[in-house]
This record gives structure tokens, C-alpha cells and sequence, in this order.
């Protein structure tokens, strides 16, 4: 096993580190080398390690744990190349300027596109603008907080259009209290869909991938092996392990909700034994639901308040795009009022130090780590929900500070 290097900003405190050994313990895997996994790829997605470096730090540990080593970043070895020869090969790759990324993406399979991005020239996370969707759409939401009202429709509809598992919420609605705030606040999260996504860069069997054409970050239930990797890797608290058979059987969820359009098994809830997320409902972005449920999601459709607004984020007339320049917009009208900055909000997107490039950006307050879940003026309990969250995911995941110091 690899030591940790001593200076970096992306440390594991005690708790975080408990959680993540008990969730890894629960499987058959190994426990110590999904933690360091799970460290490296956040330092890779805040420009600390580059992708070569990660890769080669656990090739040999995870071909013997697991047989194969078809990370998302290690497409170059399903061809020729193999061992050193990886850093001459995106060294070349990336120095071709008459290549476009989807050519270096069919010559050396997804990781080459990945590689060629950071680890031959830069050590610094990619922009998503640049990376995901080049020619085609890049899926992502604006979520305006200080339309929500708690009420968790978001949650209910994106359970019932996926036919997850009770306690399996892809949608979560933090209500919460912060010093430097008011009495009540929320927080609506999603999957954040990363550009450059952690949780892809640990999986030793490919499963969890970001899909090429349109930067949804999925996993393919065909393949995933349920080792956990994924989860404790995501600095936001969004995965779910199917301990038992789903709620709702296969036999109700008709194929055109769970195929994606390359014929992968990535839609609706996970079988036994699977990682599951959210999807950004998948299966509408593909079409089998209608054209005219593309670029729309069932969070967004059961938001009477307006706050969630989803979108192709290359176009710059979507409803993502457009709600945040409205914003924008009204922040500069504001300006000539003399007391602007009392009733100013922000935009932010979450852990956004920690590299990651986040395809949710919001509007409002950002909780800092002073922030204490309270009960919503809407319970779990009264929409029917399992909360198995709670204060754990709030304070250790998406609203945890920079070091992951539980607040």
C-alpha cells in the first residue's frame, strides 16, 4: 500500500475515516486500499496528483484485488500499452493538436481523453466547459434555494419515477440553521454529475463512468461489482448500496427506463447488491420518454416553487443558463441601491475547492460549516420517506469544510 503523501489539503479526519472502513467493511474487498483510493482521487480532482501518478500508485494492488484495473482514466491499457509506456503515450496524445477529444477518446478509450487532459501537461482540474459535451449537450441544473420551501415533492416524484428503495433518496433536501443566517435554510442535493468526479477515477471495473456524449456521470449495473469504492470516494454523500432486493421489481420498470441509449443498463433503481445515484433521469435525456421530456428531469417537474430548473449547459438560452442570468441580471439592477449589499445573495457550487467541477451550481446562501440540520417544516415521515441520513451526510459530506471537519 501507498503511503499518503504528509502535505495536502484533502485530509480524512477520524470520523470520516471511521465511516468510510465501516461502509468498506461491509464488503469482501479491501478496505485499506478503497480509503486510499478514495484519498487519492479527490487529490487528482484538486490538481494535487495527477492521473498518471494515481493510476500507477495502484495498479499492481488493484489487479490483485480485483483481477482487472478498467478505471475510468486506465482505457490506454485495454490496448497495447501497458506499464511506462502510458506517460509517452499521453505525452503524444495530448501534443496532437490535429486530434480532437473524441478522437483521442476512440484510440485510446475513455481514460485516454481523461489522461490527455490532465496528467501529460497540467496537474490542474480541467474546466467543465471545456471537458464534457463537446458537441453535444452537458446536463446540469441551477438550483435557486431561496425558492425552496422544504415542502419534498423533489424527493417523492424522484422516487417514484425510479422506483428506488425506501431510505434511498438520489434527491435530498437538507433543512438546516447557520449562524450567519436565518432561521431556516435549504439545501436541494442532487448527484452533482462532476466533470471531474472522484468517484469515476476508483472504480476497478468500469462501472461507475462518465458517459462520453453528454458528461452524465452513471454507473452500469451489468458490471458493478458493489465493492463501495465509489462511495466513499464522493466528497458529497449522494451513493446507495441495494443491500436487498429493490422495492419495486424488475418486471415493473419497462427496459426503455433502464437502457440508455449505448444499450448499458444505467437507468432506474440498482439491482441487489449495486451501487445506485442519481441519474439525471437518464432515460428522458435519451428520448424514451418522449422528445418532449428531454431536458427535463421529475425533481424539476414536481418543483412548484421554481427552484430547480435542469438544462443543457453549453446552450446558453436553457432554463439553468437563463434562470442564472435572470439572477445575475437583478444582482446588477441592484447596485444602485445603497444598501445592496444587505439583501445580496450568492452563487456557488458545493465543495467547489475541492476541484471537482460540479454540473449544479445554486443560488443563494452557501452553508458554512457552522450549519445544524434541524426538522423541516415538512417531515420525511409525513411524505412517506425513510431520512437515514441525516446529520451525517450534513455534516460530513456536502456541508462539511474544506479539511472534512465535522462541523
Amino acid at each position: 500500500m501507498h503511503e499518503p503523501d504528509d502535505e495536502t489539503s484533502i485530509s480524512i479526519d477520524d470520523d470520516e475515516l471511521d465511516r468510510m472502513e465501516r461502509a468498506l467493511d461491509d464488503t469482501e474487498y479491501d478496505t485499506e486500499l478503497g480509503v486510499e483510493m478514495a484519498r487519492d482521487a479527490r487529490r487528482v480532482a484538486a490538481g494535487e496528483l495527477s492521473e498518471a501518478e494515481f493510476y500507477r500508485r495502484h495498479h499492481e494492488d488493484v489487479l490483485a484485488e480485483f483481477g482487472e484495473d478498467d478505471r475510468e482514466i486506465s482505457g490506454l491499457l485495454d490496448g497495447e500499452f501497458e506499464g511506462d509506456d502510458i506517460d509517452e503515450t499521453l505525452s503524444s496524445l495530448a501534443d496532437r493538436e490535429d486530434l480532437s477529444r473524441r478522437e483521442i477518446m476512440k484510440k485510446g478509450g475513455a481514460a485516454a481523453a481523461a489522461l490527455s487532459m490532465f496528467a501529460a501537461a497540467s496537474q490542474q482540474p480541467a474546466n467543465a466547459q471545456e471537458q464534457a459535451g463537446d458537441d453535444g449537450p452537458r446536463w446540469g441544473m441551477t438550483i435557486n434555494l431561496n425558492n425552496c420551501d422544504g415542502c419534498l415533492a423533489c424527493v417523492v416524484a424522484c422516487n417514484e419515477e425510479h422506483g428506488t428503495s425506501r431510505g434511498a433518496n438520489w434527491m435530498y433536501v437538507f433543512t438546516y440553521e447557520d449562524e450567519n443566517q436565518g432561521d431556516e435554510n435549504f439545501l436541494v442535493r442532487p448527484c452533482q454529475h462532476c466533470t471531474d468526479s472522484p468517484c469515476t477515477k476508483v472504480c476497478p471495473v468500469g462501472a461507475r463512468h462518465t458517459r462520453e456524449e453528454d458528461g452524465l456521470v452513471l454507473t452500469d449495473y451489468d458490471i458493478c461489482i458493489g465493492c463501495r469504492y465509489c462511495e466513499v470516494s464522493c466528497p458529497y454523500g449522494v451513493n446507495y448500496f441495494q443491500w436487498g432486493e429493490p422495492d419495486v421489481p424488475d418486471s415493473e420498470i419497462p427496459d426503455e427506463h433502464q437502457i440508455d441509449d449505448r444499450g448499458k443498463w444505467v437507468g432506474a433503481r440498482p439491482p441487489k447488491g449495486v451501487m445506485g445515484k442519481c441519474t439525471f433521469c437518464v432515460d428522458r435525456q435519451d428520448g424514451q420518454m418522449g422528445e418532449e421530456k428531454v431536458g427535463t428531469t421529475a425533481c424539476e417537474e414536481a418543483c412548484a416553487m421554481n427552484a430547480i430548473h435542469f438544462g443543457d449547459l453549453n446552450d446558453p438560452e436553457s432554463d439553468p443558463n437563463q434562470h442564472l442570468r435572470e439572477y445575475r441580471d437583478q444582482q446588477e439592477n441592484d447596485m444602485t441601491y445603497p444598501n445592496r449589499k444587505e439583501h445580496t445573495v450568492s452563487t456557488f457550487k458545493l465543495m467547489e475547492e475541492r476541484g471537482t467541477s460540479p454540473n449544479v451550481q445554486y443560488i443563494g446562501n452557501e452553508p458554512s460549516p457552522h450549519a445544524e440540520q434541524v426538522e423541516g417544516p415538512v417531515t420525511y415521515e409525513e411524505m412517506g420517506i425513510v431520512d437515514n441520513r441525516k446529520e451525517e451526510v450534513l455534516d460530513n459530506g456536502a456541508m462539511a469544510n474544506e479539511e472534512g471537519e465535522q462541523a
